[in-house]
Formats: C-alpha cells, structure tokens, sequence
C-alpha cells in the first residue's frame, strides 16, 4: 500500500466517532422486573449485612441489578458496589461489581458491573450485598410477594422469611466499541487491498 493510502487509512481510524459501547443481559435468576417492583425500601448502610440469596443456573454471574432510590433529599448523592459472596452473607468474597454513582432523588433501576463474568457453579446457593462506598446511604426494594423460590433476603446478616430484594442477575455481553469496530474495517480494507479485491 502507498503512502497516501496508509495516510487515508489512519485518518480514518483516527476519526471513529467515539460511542459508548452498549451490552447485552442474559437474565438468569430474578425475583422479579420492572413491571413489579415492590413494596418496602431496606436502608443499604443500617442493614449491613444485607443482601440476597440466589440459585444460579448458569455458570458465571457477570451483574446484578437492583433498584435503588433515595430516601433523604438533601443534595447529596451515592456511591454503591455489590459483593458476590459464597456459603453465607458473610462468607468469603469471590468479587466486587465496579461502584456505580447515583445523584440526589435518584429512584431506579442500576446495573451493577463485574469486571469480567465470575465462575459460580449452577444450582449452588450464591449471596449478593449491596455496599455505599461513599455518601449517604440510599434504599434498595424489597417486598414479600416477589416469591422467589432460590433464595431470600438478609437484613443485619438475618434471614428475612418470605422477603427478596428487587434484582435481576445474570451475564453481560459487552458489544465491541466503536475504535474496536473502526480497525476491524481497516484491517479488512486492507486484507482487500492487498489481495486485489475492488473495494467498494
């Protein structure tokens, strides 16, 4: 390839428009979704341990998502990661979801994000735990009427009987970012260029 093409080349790649890159979720357990969800707030930091129980069917967890929201408008906000535990609220932990920031009155859904997707083995009994980092402390839904079979929730590391945290969990599948995409197409142009295809 000639100079002025390579030039033409990295001027392309140079210019991808940067998109944040989206995902898929493969939902695995849940005790319910965004059309039902709840009817108590549990207080993140007054309840430590608190979190849920959870039977996966899968062999990875790779998030969590909960619903949060703010009790005490007071123009602070909140700093949440979750703790996948194994054999107890308490027990050892395998991983932690990268902290997620939440402002004042914020209320809704948050998917919380492991660096990469954990290995849990499918029909063992797994714990998550939402954590504030840092700021004040923020609810997360519950209710008694959710039914989840594979497991239940914790407040001050008791169980709560006949009571889940709202969640969702399952695998993440991250879509290749827009530069990922951009050198896959010049790296085609010019597999192309060098095997004398036209190029459109």
């Amino acid at each position: 390839m000639k100079t002025p093409g390579l030039l033409l080349l990295f001027a392309c790649v140079s210019f991808v428009p940067e998109v944040k890159a989206q995902g898929t979720f493969i939902y695995d357990q849940q005790s319910s979704d965004e059309n039902q969800l709840g009817g108590g707030v549990a207080d993140i930091t007054s309840s430590q341990p608190i979190g849920q129980s959870f039977t996966p069917s899968l062999s990875a967890v790779g998030f969590v998502r909960l619903y949060l929201s703010d009790g005490v408008f007071n123009g602070l906000g909140t700093t949440v990661y979750v703790n996948l535990r194994a054999n107890s609220i308490t027990g050892n932990v395998l991983a932690a979801t990268s902290p997620v920031s939440v402002g004042d009155r914020f209320v809704g859904s948050v998917d919380f994000l492991f660096a990469s997707n954990i290995a849990v083995t499918p029909q063992a009994q797994y714990y998550f735990q939402p954590v504030v980092q840092s700021g004040q402390s923020f609810g997360v839904y519950a209710y008694n009427s959710f039914g989840y079979s594979g497991g239940t929730a914790f407040s001050q590391g008791i169980v709560v009987p006949g009571w889940d945290l709202w969640f969702r969990e399952g695998l993440y599948v991250p879509e290749p970012s827009s530069a990922a995409l951009g050198l896959l197409g010049a790296a085609q142009l010019v597999w192309a260029r060098r095997r004398r295809f036209p190029v459109p």
